[in-house]
């Protein structure tokens, strides 16, 4: 058969609907997408069965993204049962994948693809979020700036502040703190001189904490689904009034997105970024501040003066090792979806990152626990990281699993080497450059002989899914075989 005849009988079967083409329009009629975005929530069948065999027609792959949406909605149960077989044959045919009802399969395989979603797709979701908090319509709107695609946002199962944030929360010296055991993991903070202990089995209930410490404005935020705790400093470049944060309930890529309450703003727990709202159209970043993950026996023998939090939060719960994420955090599963392109590494291995000017790095923990000292690059930044106090082995207790044991991090410290060779001195405060000169461990810095200092670059431990999620591009130590 020639080829004007084969073209004639496929354009005949075309209009009989029996050829096997691809349609030709890729998207439904413009200005069609509000209307079919609603009905989409019709609770009438008819309608939303109308709005999908115009969507399939189409081939319009931008509803990709709300039909994935209705697939946890659904199971949610707040976009109803009524007609939900059907989006997930829509959806199936509309992306050639099929997933059926497993949204964490959907979730992940989205946010490996560059698909976009329709016009006023940020404030339908806001709408369709606001059957399980009023305040996510308000959250996600259309007019909102934006640095990361909405479709990604999932609802983390609380509603906004649902984990309470700790205000300005009692602590006390060192001296005090009977409640306190020596191996037990607590976030190590430094600011303005001043040294402070915030638990962590406080801190797995709370995830962040408005302070002051020093004169310094902070806030520790800690995502407990990424393992990561990070000291931000709530003042930025011409606002007077430093920024003081809550729990937006939200998740980006597994990541907890916080949210200032001047602008209600989010904002990515883990890159100290304006993600989604009014100052997410400026280029601005929190600035970090020295934190470790270390023991309470550790932290009150370098720093005596310290002050630590108490027990006394204001909030009723059981702040025992283990409650409420060593399941989690013994688990090598991911709870939440994320699309994970870099595979060297195990999901949950810990890392140590580091992110400046654009460039990333992680280091294994367990390689720098294994040598101790190492001296490295970021960049063009010369670095030396000390982890000479080992990995923190927690024993803890669930009262929905019984006893659990996790390893909760290990205490990592990065320098700004000024061009030396750093190795471990004769303890485990105190670095030996290639001349046999002394330097002392510190928070802010190390330091040297006649008033050197080499000066902390502050970073974060993290699981690496999470890592790379942010930082795709990011280098690896030890670097990867082959």
């Amino acid at each position: 058969m020639g080829r004007g005849r084969a073209a004639l009988l496929c354009t005949v079967l075309l209009l009989l609907g029996a050829c096997a083409e691809e349609p030709t329009a890729s998207t439904v009629a413009a200005g069609r997408e509000a209307a079919l975005l609603a009905a989409l929530l019709d609770e009438e069948v008819p309608s939303q069965e109308a709005a999908l065999r115009e969507i399939e027609t189409a081939g319009d792959e931008r509803f990709i993204a709300p039909l994935i949406e209705l697939v946890r909605a659904g199971q949610l149960g707040i976009a109803g049962r009524n007609g939900y077989n059907q989006r997930i044959v829509t959806l199936e045919r509309l992306s050639g994948q099929n997933l059926g009802g497993d949204w964490f399969g959907w979730a992940e395989w989205y946010g490996a693809t560059e698909l976009s979603a329709p016009p006023g797709f940020a404030s339908w979701k806001g709408r369709l979020l606001s059957e399980l908090d009023p305040a996510y319509a308000s959250f996600l709107t259309d007019e909102a700036p934006s640095r990361i695609r909405v479709e990604e946002i999932d609802w983390g199962g609380v509603p906004v502040d649902g984990i309470p944030p700790l205000e300005h929360p009692e602590h006390v010296p060192a001296s005090e703190a009977a409640h306190m055991e020596d191996g037990e993991p607590v976030f190590g903070v430094a600011a303005g001189g001043a040294r402070r202990a915030y638990p962590l089995r406080v801190l797995d209930w709370h995830e962040l904490a408005n302070d002051r410490l020093g004169g310094v404005p902070l806030s520790l935020a800690y995502c407990t689904l990424c393992g990561s705790g990070i000291a931000y400093d709530g003042r930025l470049p011409g606002r007077e009034e430093p920024l003081d944060f809550g729990t937006s309930g939200f998740l980006y890529r597994s990541n907890k997105l916080m949210y200032d309450r001047a602008t209600r703003t989010l904002w990515n727990q883990l890159t100290g970024r304006p993600v989604f709202g009014s100052l997410a159209a400026d280029d601005l970043e929190l600035r970090l501040l020295p934190a470790v993950v270390t023991t309470w026996g550790e932290w009150k023998t370098r720093h005596p003066d310290t002050t630590v939090l108490t027990l006394n939060t204001g909030h009723d719960r059981p702040y025992q090792l283990g409650e409420p994420y060593g399941s989690y955090f013994a688990s090598e599963q991911k709870l939440f979806p994320v699309a994970e392109s870099r595979k060297e590494q195990a999901s949950k291995e810990r890392i140590f990152g580091l992110s400046r000017g654009g460039v990333a790095k992680a280091w294994t923990l367990s390689s720098l626990v294994e040598e101790k000292v190492v001296n490295d690059q970021l960049g063009e930044l010369a670095l030396v990281l000390v982890a000479a106090d080992g990995r923190i082995e927690v024993e803890g207790y669930t009262r929905r699993s019984g006893p659990v044991r996790y390893d909760a991090g290990g205490a990592v410290r990065a320098y700004a080497s000024p061009g030396a060779t750093f190795r471990l001195g004769p303890d485990e405060e105190t670095l030996l450059d290639a001349d046999g000169a002394r330097w002392k461990i510190g928070e802010e810095a190390l330091l040297g002989p006649d008033g050197k200092r080499a000066p902390r670059v502050p970073g974060t431990l993290a699981y690496w899914f999470a890592w790379q999620a942010f930082h795709p591009q990011t280098g690896l130590y030890p670097p990867p075989e082959g």
